[in-house]
């Protein structure tokens, strides 16, 4: 393999994870930083209170082709062959570093988002079936409580889960990056997590338009 490709493609993932959607959106059309209201997030959540359901839904697709742009970067390498192994690790590798770029963007003082759409893009390009799964018991929980918060934590926690017990892989770099991930989503959760135990979590009403 040609290590200075993977180190440059590398970089790039974590360049590509770093472009702060809500950020420069809120910026360019709203003359607003959405990091100065709601929660104080750079994410598509905020931006769907901040700036409403147009351009959260806007920076919700922009955050997920981050995660799975940077998974695809693997094409790059030619050598490496579709569904062994280390095609994976590279994917892995690739996409962790675009969520790492997400809540810690260059760009932008490396306050950024929780990452749970990159991460879902990255997972998309990995195994899309997996990604669905967990997709719909984020929509299933997000409309039975409307916390996205709760959806999301739930979301990443059923992922190990069923990569280990229902879709079977064995990869062992896979099935740590899931344990990982989950154990990244609570604790960029912990604030959300007290506002859930302590009954002030905000409900989510995704569905309406900004007045």
């Amino acid at each position: 393999m040609d290590i200075l490709l993977i180190i440059i493609l590398a970089i790039a993932a974590y360049l590509i994870g770093s472009i702060p959607s809500s950020v420069w959106v809120g910026k360019a059309y709203f003359g607003i930083d959405v990091r100065d209201y709601g929660s104080g997030n750079a994410g598509a959540t905020n931006t769907f209170r901040v700036l409403g359901k147009l351009t959260g839904t806007v920076v919700l697709f922009l955050d997920i082709v981050k995660g799975l742009t940077a998974a695809s970067l693997i094409h790059y390498l030619p050598q490496v062959h579709h569904g062994t192994e280390q095609f994976i690790n590279l994917q892995l590798l690739f996409g962790l570093l675009a969520v790492v770029g997400h809540i810690f963007p260059i760009y932008e003082k490396f306050k950024g988002g929780k990452g749970i759409a990159t991460l879902f893009g990255m997972l998309i390009g990995i195994h899309y079936v997996l990604a669905l799964a967990c997709v719909a018991l984020f929509i299933v929980v997000l409309l039975s409580t409307k916390y996205v918060s709760l959806s999301s934590i739930l979301a990443a926690v059923a992922f190990p889960v069923l990569t280990i017990f229902v879709f079977k892989r064995d990869e062992p770099l896979f099935i740590a990056f899931g344990i990982a991930a989950a154990v990244l989503v609570v604790l960029t959760h912990k604030k959300n997590i007290t506002r859930l135990l302590n009954g002030e979590e905000s409900k989510a009403n995704l569905f309406k338009s900004k007045s």
